[in-house]
């Protein structure tokens, strides 16, 4: 911070410069003003714990301004302004005791809190991309609250009303619905979590929450069974994960026993899925008590029943190998233990390929725990979630069961005779070409011919990934793609959700799948860590049955209708008000 443009407590709290009004804090004696002898004096009680409201002048002809309290209380920092080294927000004053910037009383708090526990004030916020989430990224910081021993979050030094959660709750679009939800936290450190996770996260670059892990994490901490509604990218996986090992490794090291039992499940819909969330468990977990078990079909059985034999605490894997190890090995496999479950892309576990198997697993378990995660949540998947749960408590971050608002949506009218020539079109234009790009088809036959037709038309290498291909190859092609060996995926509903796919932009969704749940998925995959994407989807008459709802979703997100699609007589409410927006994208 620039001393000529920023003013020290011991200079004065009510200087100007720069585009605000800069004030020193602290919390016992006097705010001097730089242009006047007029002084504010503040003083603390022992009836009132929290840090005072302090007011500073400016001149003899100023109103005071009240000192703010909390952080969501401060406005966005412009580009040229300085930024609190707590928060980010606009750092109003200058800490009288470390002349660091900050923006709060409560900033302030949590800065002397960290001083006092020897670990260096942050820089500036940066972008750590870590799997599949998105985190902001400060290193070497620890935003540290008051620990409340008695529970698996912590409180700060400053009492929260049922207002403010609210507020906070707006201001990071998040909405709940239950009963006794907690509040959200605002740093991993609140959560008490093991010293150990607490460093792995750090280490692997996690560091403060996103929206939706602010609201899920403590509410699974509190026991709470949870479904949880949010965008592909958006940090489910960890907000799931962190609550899980936590709650593990704290029973295993009270509950010492020879033949270690499974203590949770996490079912996915996919392979890929699973391998993924293995992955970060293991990196969360890194020298901790815990071990992982993947259960998944394409690997070789006996591995999996000579792990699970050695002792797990978490068993990861689809519905139907762990129900085919249950019937053939049930000697090796004891689930009297687990007291979690979660059902990661909850809306595809509960329809109908997947929804006996699940519940044959749920009722062989002993009341767990239940964690469900999803991009979209269906009123009948909300239903059927509160039938498997107690006293459920529903979390939605950002605007549920829409598409992602940093996907631009091109929708184009081609006859299906015609797709394969568009698609080449698109993929020869220099213009409309992103890659690496993902196209979604409807087949896995289908896959296999359009990917191979792409590679002989165009010269463009292209791979296709579907279920038949054995595991080994799937994850080789993944490799390919994600290392821009290969620039086109031709892909089934298997890359739809969940898998990693961090340098994506652009999505060709050629054949329409059978639901707009499917499609908001598939669309979702164009952007990830909320960069900007495209997505382009081919339609016709044989997607006459999701006419209705593709308008109403390209209307919602601002993209132009295409005409044939307005006027057709499958639609069943007229789209006739006003004038077509005419399609910038030149298709």
């Amino acid at each position: 911070m620039n001393s000529s443009t920023r003013n020290s407590v011991n200079e004065g709290g009510g200087g100007g410069g720069g585009g605000g009004v800069p004030r020193g804090l602290h919390e016992d004696a006097v705010v001097n003003s730089t242009t006047t002898t007029t002084t504010t004096t503040t003083t603390t009680t022992d009836a009132n714990p929290n840090p005072p409201h302090l007011t500073a002048t400016a001149s003899n002809d100023t109103m005071p301004t009240p000192v703010k309290k909390r952080c969501w209380d401060q406005r966005e920092a412009l580009p040229d302004e300085p930024r609190c080294v707590i928060c980010d927000r606009y750092a109003e004053y200058l800490c009288d005791q470390t002349d660091h910037d900050i923006c709060s009383l409560e900033c302030k708090a949590t800065l002397l809190h960290n001083l006092s526990n020897t670990l260096p004030p942050p820089p500036k916020f940066k972008f750590l991309a870590t799997h599949d989430e998105c985190f902001y990224v400060r290193p070497n910081d620890d935003t540290v609250s008051t620990a409340n021993q008695s529970s698996n979050t912590t409180t700060t030094t400053t009492t929260t009303s049922a207002s403010q959660i609210d507020d906070l709750r707006k201001c990071i679009q998040v909405q709940v619905k239950g009963s006794a939800v907690p509040p959200p936290v605002l740093s991993f450190s609140s959560c008490n979590l093991p010293e150990r996770l607490q460093e792995n996260l750090e280490t692997a670059g996690y560091e403060l929450p996103t929206p939706v892990q602010m609201q899920a994490i403590p509410a699974a901490f509190a026991g709470k069974d949870l479904l949880v509604s949010a965008h592909t990218g958006s940090g489910k996986t960890a907000s799931f994960l962190l609550p899980l090992l936590s709650n593990c490794v704290k029973y295993r090291l009270g509950n010492s026993s020879h033949h270690k039992k499974p203590l949770a499940i996490v079912l996915e819909p996919t392979r890929e899925l699973c391998a993924q969330v293995e992955e970060q468990a293991k990196l969360l977990a890194k020298g901790m008590p815990f071990k992982t078990a993947l259960v998944v079909g394409g690997d070789a059985m006996a591995g999996q029943t000579y792990r699970l034999h050695k002792g797990v605490e978490l068993i990861i894997g689809t519905p139907g190998r762990l129900i085919d190890l249950l019937t053939k090995h049930h000697d090796m496999i004891e689930l009297d233990e687990v007291f979690i479950l979660v059902l990661d892309e909850v809306d595809c576990m509960l329809q109908r390929g997947f929804r006996d198997q699940v519940m044959q697993i749920f009722k062989s378990l002993f009341r767990p725990q239940m964690l469900m995660y999803s991009a979209t949540v269906t009123p009948e998947v909300e239903k059927m979630a509160i039938s498997m749960s107690r006293d459920l408590i529903c979390v939605a971050s950002g605007k549920p069961n829409t598409p992602n608002e940093s996907v631009k949506q091109i929708a184009i009218w081609v006859d299906s005779k015609l797709k394969k020539q568009k698609l080449f079109e698109i993929i020869a234009s220099k213009q409309h070409f992103k890659p690496p790009i993902v196209v979604f088809v409807g087949s896995r036959i289908g896959a296999d011919l359009l990917s191979e037709a792409i590679t002989v038309t165009t010269g463009i290498k292209a791979l296709s990934i579907h279920g038949e291909k054995p595991m080994k190859e799937r994850r080789e092609i993944l490799r390919l793609f994600l290392t821009g060996e290969v620039s086109v995926v031709v892909a089934t509903g298997v890359l739809g959700r969940g898998v990693d796919l961090l340098s994506v932009r652009q999505v060709i969704i050629f054949d329409m799948p059978n639901s707009i749940k499917e499609y908001i998925h598939q669309i979702g995959r164009a952007s990830r860590l909320g960069e900007k994407g495209t997505s382009i989807v081919f339609v016709n008459e044989e997607n006459k049955n999701l006419f209705r709802e593709l308008i109403e979703v390209l209307k919602s997100s601002g993209a132009a209708v295409p005409r044939e699609l307005a006027n057709s007589r499958y639609t069943v409410t007229s789209y006739s008000s006003g004038k077509q927006k005419k399609r910038k994208y030149g298709l």
